[in-house]
């Protein structure tokens, strides 16, 4: 049962707005998005683009004047007949591929889903790559569910103190301004399911998330069944704390597959991404076992059923739990259906030789017949990384395959570039996205008109950031220096690099920095000057990262580079929207083979915002030496002591020779005739190779049918 109140301000010719805002479908439509902030524009921006919110709001006699505005009942009842074709049509894609469907939905379990800004639960790529992927199984009409965790805190809010230091400020998630709904028990309980973790009960909550015509499911400890140290346990994402990641990723795992089964839900495929998630394979072994498999039997059927993703090569980016900790919080659950401890260790054991620790990536690969990594590239380190698991084979054998990670195209692409798209490759093109050929016509768009979408993207940019500052100066948050390093010198006429991501030290943010006089004499220059804008958080424990943002803080701090180096505080979805669309160049700089794929470069390349990066992770497959710049060799260069020397010197002469020059080469009418034929090339080959419904065919023809054809034989 989904508790789902009826907003009692709306009036009855539209009061759908109240199931609207409560699906975050209208997130990736333009028209719907229209509607809200037709509605009442000045709540619509003070709720930060959230219609839950606004609607809680907005003044009723606004209300009843809209559905009495003849335009607005137009512009409503278009919106709501679409919302319709999509989520109650049942049609799509893969109804059309597929007509035989499947016998159960894919159940996609992840650690956290970005979806929009007015649910925080997300802290980077992970959450961003599940958010999209939701979107695309609606968009596709693949029959979807998701899970994950509720965390009321979500991930930190980050400050930037006078010193450069950041400062991780939590808030309280509003559930009432949030576009979720709670499910209840069928006796009307907000407890749905237990877990029982070392001799105690964890009672969870469930709520609802709809996403289109797929659902999210996310799992809450904060009910009152559950004492205080239980009912904080999933607060925040990512805890530091081991004991409370263990628990909450028996939650997770465990607790996910206990909820769809008392919803009654029957997934055909069960996909776990990454490993916060594999607990859901020993749960459902358990099931299974329950009615009447032995143990062999039933971990086959979990393994032919089971789909894996690997996101990470960084060995300190897989969780490990120690044995300690598996017998604590695990021991008595795996006794009661007469599993052994050993056996279950040795399940998690990456290395033969290692006893003390128990490997949620080895256990997973272990459990899941259908593994993947996130890139090409990716495939052939993981294979290397895991190939102690399988001795006998060689290294390229290893059963590890890759389905590149893709971005959600109606999410990320600008409003103004949709518009021109409409018009030079056809109103359908969205549903040809994938579609190389259809990409041809972007060489068609007139340069004069491609340029002043640039032009206007970036006037959008730089007077998001420019508010931004002076929100934070009118709130007290920033003293005067801070302001400068803000953004509000950023010049739309300059040269725009942007550096956004997690800030880690593999990512290597400060390569920039190798040689600071050369780089001030490259952002500095009278007649072609650089500006660069930053952004990123440090995991609350990462100390050498915090150092990381700080030096960047500095350097923007520094007189010969103030205006030219710009760090704007609390990166998120939102803002990533600006940043990826609004700069001149999109820079990534990881050491070799620690990138996955990253997917920020395919959200710039996708808005004419030509990539420049080491060839790792997704480039390596991306770039084709007209779309973007690749810096230094490729991926074999290993990370040794010179890495960076020499990475930094081949950044510093494209820069010098080739980016610069190439940006401030003007035609007479002042349009950069060669850049713009690299924008309209980073468009052309990126979006229909990076997006995520290439992306979701993949998994549905190479992974999901797959394993459901071996279940059903």
């Amino acid at each position: 049962m989904v508790d789902q109140a009826l907003d009692p301000k709306l009036p009855q010719r539209i009061a759908r707005l109240n199931e609207l805002a409560k699906n975050l479908w209208w997130s990736w439509h333009p028209e719907a998005r229209n509607l809200f902030r037709n509605l009442d524009y000045p709540r619509w921006k003070q709720s930060y683009h959230n219609p839950v919110k606004q609607l809680r709001m907005i003044d009723p006699v606004k209300l009843r004047d809209a559905a009495k505005d003849p335009g607005f009942l137009e512009l409503y009842d278009s919106v709501i007949k679409d919302f319709d074709e999509d989520v109650l049509g049942g049609k799509g894609w893969f109804a059309a591929k597929y007509p035989v469907g499947l016998p159960g939905p894919i159940a996609y379990f992840s650690a956290e889903f970005a979806i929009h800004t007015s649910l925080p639960i997300y802290a980077g790529g992970l959450g961003v790559l599940a958010g999209d992927i939701c979107k695309e199984a609606s968009d596709l009409g693949l029959p979807f569910v998701g899970v994950g965790l509720m965390y009321p805190q979500g991930y930190f809010h980050q400050h930037i103190n006078p010193d450069g230091w950041q400062e991780e400020v939590r808030n309280e998630l509003n559930f009432d301004e949030a576009p979720i709904s709670r499910v209840l028990s069928d006796g009307g309980q907000r407890s749905i399911v237990q877990v029982q973790m070392d001799n105690r009960t964890f009672h969870i909550g469930v709520w609802l998330v709809r996403v289109g015509n797929a659902k999210l499911y996310l799992m809450d400890t904060d009910v009152e069944e559950n004492p205080i140290e239980v009912r904080q346990c999933a607060s925040c994402l990512y805890a530091s704390d081991r004991e409370l990641r263990i628990q909450q990723e028996i939650i997770l795992g465990i607790g996910g597959v206990r909820v769809l089964k008392v919803l009654g839900i029957k997934p055909s495929v069960w996909h776990a991404n990454e490993g916060h998630t594999a607990f859901m394979m020993i749960e459902r072994v358990r099931q299974k076992m329950e009615e009447g498999m032995t143990f062999d039997e039933a971990s086959r059927s979990v393994r032919e059923s089971t789909v894996f993703t690997t996101h990470t090569p960084v060995p300190s980016g897989h969780d490990v739990f120690s044995v300690q900790l598996i017998e604590k919080y695990l021991g008595g659950y795996l006794k009661s259906f007469g599993i052994g401890m050993e056996l279950f260790l040795g399940l998690g054991r990456a290395d033969a030789a290692d006893n003390q620790s128990f490997n949620m990536t080895a256990f997973a690969l272990h459990m899941a017949e259908h593994r993947s990594a996130v890139s090409a590239l990716h495939g052939q380190v993981t294979r290397k990384m895991w190939h102690s698991m399988w001795p006998d084979s060689k290294e390229n054998k290893v059963p590890i395959s890759h389905v590149t990670n893709g971005i959600h195209v109606p999410t990320w692409v600008s409003r103004e570039f949709d518009q021109l798209f409409d018009e030079y490759l056809g109103k359908d093109w969205l549903e040809r996205q994938d579609d190389p050929e259809m990409w041809e016509g972007v060489l068609n768009i007139p340069d004069k008109e491609f340029w002043e979408v640039r032009q206007l993207l970036k006037n959008k940019l730089i007077d998001n950031i420019l508010e931004r500052a002076q929100r934070s100066w009118a709130e007290g948050k920033m003293t005067a220096q801070q302001v400068l390093t803000s953004g509000v010198l950023l010049h739309p006429r300059v040269l725009t690099i942007g550096f956004a991501r997690r800030f880690t030290d593999y990512k290597r943010a400060t390569l920039l920095f190798h040689d600071l006089e050369r780089f001030k004499t490259i952002v500095r220059d009278r007649w072609k000057p650089v500006q660069i804008v930053f952004a990123g958080k440090s995991h609350p424990d990462d100390q050498p990262s915090k150092q990381l943002l700080r030096r960047v803080y500095e350097v923007a701090s520094n007189p010969d580079c103030l205006g030219r180096i710009v760090f704007i505080e609390d990166y998120d979805i939102h803002m990533a929207h600006y940043l990826t669309q609004g700069v001149d160049v999109w820079l990534n700089t990881p050491r070799r083979l620690n990138e996955a794929c990253g997917t920020s470069g395919m959200k710039a390349s996708m808005n004419g915002v030509p990539h420049l990066s080491v060839r790792d992770g997704w480039w390596h497959e991306g770039y084709n030496g007209k779309n973007g710049w690749a810096i230094g060799s490729g991926p074999e260069m290993a990370y040794s002591g010179e890495e960076d020397k020499a990475d930094a010197e081949a950044l510093y002469r494209l820069l010098e020779e080739k980016i610069v020059p190439l940006y401030y080469d003007r035609d007479r009418s002042g349009l950069p005739l060669k850049w713009i034929a690299i924008a309209k090339q980073a468009i052309r080959s990126t979006t229909p190779s990076f997006c995520a419904r290439r992306m979701m065919r993949e998994y549905i023809e190479k992974m999901y049918t797959t394993a459901t054809k071996s279940v059903n034989d």
